[in-house]
Order: C-alpha cells, then sequence, then structure tokens
C-alpha cells in the first residue's frame, strides 16, 4: 500500500507525484511489457495515492538545499560581494568618525635664522611641533547626512549580497529542476522505445509469412528510428545540463528524481505579493533611494557655513626657543559659489529619480508575482488535465493493439498513433510538472527568497 499524502502536500498536485515516480519504473518491468506488447501497467496510471512521505520530502529539500549552499561556497562572484558589504561597512565607520575630534601633530627641522629689526639673533639648526586639535561644532547636519548616505549604501550592499545569493541559488535550483525534466523525458522516451522495438519485433514475425506487410514494417521501423532520435536528443541535452549544473555545485549530482516532491506547494496570491513586497531586490533599492537622499542632504548641509572648534599649540627650539598656543572657532562661511545652486538640484533630482525607480519596482513586481503565480497555477492545472486524459488514453492504446494483434480489426497506422498519442501526453506531463515547479522557484526568487524558502 502506498504510504499518506504528506500533511502539507496540495491533494491534488500529490496525484502529480505518483505518476512521475510511476514513470520511473524500473526497466525490466517495461521490458516485460515491450515483449508482450501489451501494457500490463494499468497500475502505473493509479495515482490515488503518493509515494512520498513527509520524511522522504525533508530529505529532498535538505538535499536541494545542501547543493545551493554548496553552489554558494564555490562561487567567487559571491565571495566578492561579501568583500564589498563589508568594506560599505568600513565606509560607515568612516563617515560617523568625522564628527569625532581630530589630533595631529605636525613639525619641521632643519637650519634657519631669526633677525629682530635687521639685527641679526641667532642661526643654527631649528626644530618646530604643531598641535591641533579639532572637532565639528556646528555643521547644518552634514556629517550625519554623509553617515546615514554611507549606512543606505552598506545596507545596499548588504542586500546586493544577498541578491547575489539568490541569484546563484536560483539559477542552482532552476539546473536542477532542468536535469530532472530531461532525466523524465528520455525515460518516457526510451519506454516508447521499448513499445515501438516490440512491434517491429511483432511485424518481422508478420512479414515472414505474409510479405504483403511489408510496408507495415517500414512504417514501424521509420517510427522507432523517429522515438530513438527522440531519446538521443533528450540525452544529450540532459548531459548540457549537467555540466552546467556541475559548474555550481562541483561532479557529485544526486539522483535526479530526488527533488520531485520539493516544489509542488503553490504559495497564495496574497502570500506571494506580501512576499514580494518584502523581498530582499525591493530593499535593496529602497536602499539606494535612501542613499541618494542623504547624499543630496549631505550636499545641500556642506553649502552652509561650518563651525569647528579648535586648540592648537607650536613649541620652536634653536638658537631661540619660542612657544605659542590658541584656542577658539573657526568657520567656513561660503559667499559667492555659482556651482552650489546647479549642483544642489541636480543631487535632488537624482534622489527624487532614485525614489520613482523604486516605486516603480515594486509595482511591476507586484504583477510580474501575479502573472508568475497564474503560470504555476495553469501548468499543474494542466498536468493533472493531462493525468485523466492519460486513464483513457492508456485504454485506448491497449485496446486498439488487442484489436490489431488478434482480430484484424485495426490498421497498424491505428497502433501507431494511439502509442503516439499516449507517449506525447506523458511528455507533455513531465513538461507541465516541470513548468509549474520552475515557476514555483522563481515565486520564490521574486519573494523571501529560494534560500529561506529552502530552510
Amino acid at each position: 500500500m502506498a504510504p499518506p499524502l504528506e500533511a502539507k502536500l496540495n491533494p491534488n498536485l500529490a496525484l502529480c507525484v505518483r505518476l512521475l515516480t510511476l514513470l520511473l519504473l524500473p526497466a525490466s518491468f517495461v521490458g516485460t511489457v515491450a515483449a508482450a506488447c501489451v501494457d500490463k501497467g494499468t497500475v502505473e496510471l493509479d495515482i490515488t495515492a503518493t509515494s512520498v512521505t513527509p520524511l522522504d520530502a525533508k530529505i529532498h529539500r535538505l538535499q536541494l538545499a545542501g547543493m545551493v549552499q554548496e553552489a554558494l561556497d564555490r562561487s567567487r562572484a559571491y565571495g566578492a560581494t561579501k568583500f564589498l558589504a563589508e568594506a560599505a561597512a568600513s565606509d560607515v565607520d568612516e563617515a560617523s568618525a568625522a564628527a569625532k575630534p581630530q589630533l595631529f601633530l605636525t613639525g619641521t627641522i632643519g637650519p634657519g635664522s631669526s633677525s629682530t629689526n635687521g639685527i641679526s639673533s641667532g642661526s643654527g639648526l631649528q626644530t618646530r611641533a604643531t598641535l591641533n586639535l579639532t572637532s565639528p561644532l556646528f555643521d547644518h547636519g552634514r556629517v550625519h547626512h554623509l553617515t546615514a548616505w554611507r549606512s543606505h549604501l552598506a545596507e545596499a550592499a548588504r542586500r546586493g549580497q544577498i541578491n547575489a545569493q539568490e541569484q546563484i541559488a536560483l539559477q542552482t535550483v532552476s539546473l536542477v529542476l532542468e536535469r530532472g525534466r530531461y532525466s523524465m523525458q528520455a525515460q518516457v522516451y526510451r519506454q516508447y522505445a521499448q513499445k515501438m522495438s516490440c512491434l517491429v519485433g511483432a511485424l518481422e514475425q508478420i512479414t515472414k509469412a505474409d510479405k504483403g506487410r511489408a510496408s507495415e514494417l517500414v512504417q514501424a521501423r521509420k517510427t522507432l528510428q523517429q522515438v530513438e532520435l527522440s531519446y538521443t536528443q533528450s540525452l544529450a541535452t540532459l548531459r548540457q545540463v549537467e555540466t552546467r549544473l556541475r559548474r555550481f555545485v562541483g561532479d557529485e549530482l544526486p539522483a535526479s528524481e530526488d527533488i520531485s516532491s520539493v516544489l509542488l506547494a503553490l504559495p497564495t496570491v496574497t502570500d506571494a505579493v506580501t512576499d514580494a513586497e518584502q523581498a530582499n531586490e525591493v530593499a535593496l533599492l529602497d536602499a539606494q533611494a535612501k542613499a541618494m537622499e542623504s547624499s543630496s542632504n549631505a550636499l545641500v548641509a556642506g553649502q552652509k557655513p561650518q563651525f569647528n572648534w579648535l586648540v592648537t599649540g607650536s613649541r620652536a627650539n634653536g638658537p631661540q626657543r619660542s612657544g605659542d598656543w590658541g584656542l577658539g572657532v573657526s568657520f567656513t562661511i561660503p559667499l559667492i559659489d555659482p556651482a552650489a545652486d546647479p549642483a544642489a538640484r541636480a543631487s535632488v533630482k537624482r534622489a527624487e529619480a532614485a525614489r520613482l525607480q523604486f516605486e516603480e519596482a515594486l509595482h511591476s513586481r507586484r504583477y510580474r508575482v501575479l502573472e508568475v503565480h497564474d503560470q504555476a497555477t495553469t501548468a499543474f492545472d494542466r498536468a493533472q488535465q493531462v493525468v485523466r486524459v492519460l486513464h483513457d488514453s492508456d485504454l485506448v492504446r491497449n485496446a486498439t493493439l488487442q484489436q490489431w494483434q488478434q482480430l484484424g480489426r485495426r490498421s497498424l497506422f491505428d497502433v501507431m498513433s494511439a502509442e503516439g498519442e499516449h507517449y506525447s501526453l506523458r511528455a507533455a506531463y513531465v513538461n507541465a510538472l516541470y513548468d509549474g515547479q520552475q515557476s514555483v522557484a522563481l515565486l520564490w526568487s521574486l519573494g523571501r527568497g529560494v534560500t529561506s524558502s529552502l530552510e
């Protein structure tokens, strides 16, 4: 008996898992069926239960998450984003330190002379040291805005690191799904080829006794060759996908069917839209817009009077010794700066443009989620519809084959048409199921992220 359905798995989609599992029937079973040229496999269409237990689903999810982590560990591009995020965090410390007191020591040493009223007072080696202690007193918030600018840029860099992580995760999951798709397609075409090979064998026996059936044998062989070509093409595409996948996760690849139950749970439209509004990429654009606004405020504040307090002292040694010190406030007041106003207007416009770009991206993302959600729903619905048609298709093809073999009431063309239709439906089912899972992966990427969805 089949194990119970996974508690969180959509019951309709669970039916699809059963057929996906049953497409992976052992070669010995398929060979037995092909030998008789009539499928004994009405059981293979019994999809009223799933063979994937909650424990299996959890193991498959962890396996896929492990592949994603391996891809991240191997990615140099992701490593570069980590260093950029750390550099941006250091920029924040640099900007905030500008509000703290700064102490500088300067000095000179060398020969010199001094005189008073034209009378030389001595010459020789002279040394001078000057100590300056200064700190902003009032700057109209310039340092604060610069720190905020750097903070938002650091947040954008951090979000950029997460975004790079999600892109790698999505590429990895997509390649894993494509590997499963073409692996399943190859098995469908292999079973189709075995069925046609059985028909060719039967026709060879018939042709020995009835030479007038030779044209049917030629037709069957042509169909077999076409199916074998499709099988070969599926294997070639599978190898290409596996080559790309190895670039991400290394040479050790798990069985391709091990993730068949991970991406079948489709979130609701409301949840998908909510996740998209809080997505990492949206937060990145928001941080960039805020950074542009803080940069504009800092530029405007820098064009206003700047006040610093200052403590200075110096000491000179040589033929004569001297020293002095001072305490006061230094200030800078812009009087005439023709470039100030255009620069301020440009910075304000850039900040407004960044804010509009953020709002446009958020608006587009909402509708993109709706589109992808509809694609996933349509794909899964199509898979369920194909399953229902497959029941009847299986009955028709076996009945047609029996009528051709035993009663002679059907032509070979009827048999091949029924077989071709049946295996085309099985291939369509595989495509529909994996199209739906690809859309679910994209929904994860548009929302809370592939990595967090696998946790």
